[in-house]
């Protein structure tokens, strides 16, 4: 099943953002080259391609894992969670429609 994952940062987390992102998109990639990635990708603070010092206000990611618990399990082990760049996440089941 597909799971949408959440991941809210803290207020002024960009440093670690950026310090942690190539380990952060290792795991992503990982899901990609296994078939199981749908989309990822950041939220902008503002409404921006390049919001700047504005930073993110966290991320998604729509994947496919074979339960909740598991989509769980693997949101927080994600490096932005252990570095601190996110606040929490929230994972919920999503149902694709289109396209």
């Amino acid at each position: 099943m597909l799971y949408l994952i959440l991941g809210r940062d803290h207020p002024g987390s960009l440093p670690k953002r950026k310090a942690t992102r190539p380990a952060h998109l290792a795991r992503l990639e990982a899901l990609r080259d296994a078939g199981r990635l749908i989309l990822a990708g950041p939220l902008p603070a503002i409404d921006a391609v390049d919001p700047g010092p504005a930073g993110f206000e966290g991320s998604a990611i729509v994947a496919e894992f074979e339960s909740l618990e598991a989509a769980r399990d693997w949101a927080l082990a994600d490096p932005y969670m252990a570095e601190g760049v996110y606040a929490g996440v929230e994972v919920k089941p999503f149902l694709r429609v289109l396209p």
